[in-house]
């Protein structure tokens, strides 16, 4: 036994391989992060977010990408985490008509492979960030982009694309390697072929198993949560723009109200998502403080009872804030001219005629109920201590001034809270009492009368 015992341990290392080989095979994952838009904070850290668990897990990552360049975020160094992954990263564009621009084009080059879905555009490289921040030169990019798909054993580009170009330019140009339409074609091309990593080279086990005695591939598609896809929109300069015209559009209206209503709440949400995307988004301060004087200059208006040169002015600010407040940006992202437009005559009804109708109606109503003040009134319900009050042959809201009342209860009006009757019940009235059953007659005493 001692003499077999050296020999013992090689030969469970050489029987128990292969329960690991297949152990580890029956590991495969794929997770496919889906990238839609202009890449701003939310979408950045979501991405290294991905990365980091893909590493953890070991799993191959598919990036399908939308997307027509960061915003205000590092292009480079976002591209330089996918190039040195430790996993495989394989950049998709599509589906059709998705288009890769800027650092969506430099996502494909750092990636260990590229692919494109037909009728997708790719290109140009530049500009990388589409809120004109400082980025290096055309050379350092290139120069950049050459080491880096060398690295990978990736054919050398023949040409950096300078306006979008189809996908099979790109195929032709050595931007992408492969042209599938779909992630499950996708997957279908890429398993057996051995990819580059900074880890060294991995060969891809991403094909779906169609079989019972094929190993199983654990695909996993993820994306952002709800709340990261609310500010994630919100930073967007076209939806900085809506959002901050109709929050401010439901204050005013709130303002021509006695309360703070669904409007009010609605327009503070509004204009809270708007805030952020102003932090998120670079802006031109002149702009955003036209934008705002001229909305609170037709906003006065509205107050005055009036359409005078206090709306007409506004309305020359508002136009002239809307164009600048994001000057700076790419036209990728810049709030159309049609909105813009549509924005400005929505404004003049809302604010010039709308709002000074709504504010005039209320006055209307309020002055009627001005004049029920004094008048006797009957409670149609249970004042405690609001409900329904029957004044000169309408039904109003009621407001008790002490106390419960019950229904049935005559009442004066003594005031006018807005749209609500003050009342307080009236001397010596009440609610008439319930009449009974009349009592029923006992038996007759038996017997005679007492002596």
């Amino acid at each position: 036994m001692r003499r077999a015992a050296p020999f013992l341990l090689p030969a469970l290392l050489i029987c128990t391989a292969p329960l690991a080989a297949l152990a580890q095979a029956g590991e495969a994952s794929v997770v496919v992060v889906k990238v839609d838009g202009s890449i701003d904070r939310t979408l950045a850290s979501y991405v290294r977010d991905a990365l980091e668990d893909a590493e953890a897990d070991g799993a191959t990552v598919v990036i399908q990408l939308d997307s027509a360049g960061t915003l205000d975020q590092d292009a480079v160094a976002l591209a330089e985490r996918i190039h040195r992954a430790q996993v495989p990263v394989i950049v998709w564009v599509g589906p059709t008509p998705a288009r890769a621009r800027g650092a969506g084009l430099l996502l494909m080059y750092a990636a260990g492979v590229a692919a494109v879905a037909p009728g997708v555009g790719v290109g140009p490289l530049q500009p990388l960030d589409l809120a004109g921040a400082d980025e290096p030169s055309t050379e350092e990019l290139q120069a950049l982009v050459r080491s880096w798909v060398a690295e990978r054993d990736r054919p050398a580009p023949v040409s950096f694309p300078d306006e979008p170009v189809p996908a099979r330019e790109a195929l032709e140009g050595n931007v992408a390697q492969l042209a599938v339409a779909s992630v499950t074609g996708l997957l279908e091309e890429l398993d057996g072929r051995t990819v580059a990593t900074a880890s060294g080279p991995v060969m891809l086990r991403t094909r779906i198993a169609t079989a019972e005695d094929e190993d199983p591939v654990n695909v996993r598609f993820v994306d952002l949560g709800p709340w990261d896809r609310v500010l994630h929109a919100a930073a967007s300069p076209t939806w900085i723009y809506v959002l901050l015209v109709l929050g401010l559009a439901a204050l005013a209206f709130e303002l021509t109200q006695p309360g703070f209503g669904f409007a009010g709440f609605s327009g503070v949400g509004m204009v809270a998502l708007a805030a952020y995307g102003l932090v998120v988004v670079p802006f031109w301060w002149p702009g955003l403080a036209l934008l705002l004087l001229g909305i609170c200059l037709m906003t006065l208006d509205v107050l005055v009872r009036r359409l005078g040169p206090a709306t007409w002015l506004g309305l020359a600010a508002f136009v002239a804030g809307s164009l600048l407040v994001f000057r700076d940006v790419s036209e990728e992202i810049d709030p159309s001219r049609w909105l813009i437009g549509g924005a400005v005559v929505a404004a003049l009804l809302y604010w010039g005629f709308g709002l000074t109708v709504a504010l005039q109606s209320r006055e209307r109503i309020t002055s009627t109920q001005r004049g029920l003040v004094g008048l006797l009134g009957e409670t149609r319900g249970e004042l405690k201590p609001e409900g329904p009050v029957h004044v000169k042959g309408t039904l109003w809201r009621g407001r008790s001034v002490d106390g419960p009342i019950p229904a049935g209860t005559r009442v004066r009006v003594r005031g006018v809270d807005g749209l609500i009757l003050r009342v307080e019940p009236e001397p010596g009235s009440g609610p008439e009492p319930e009449s009974g059953p009349e009592p029923e007659a006992g038996p007759e005493p038996q017997g005679g009368p007492e002596p």
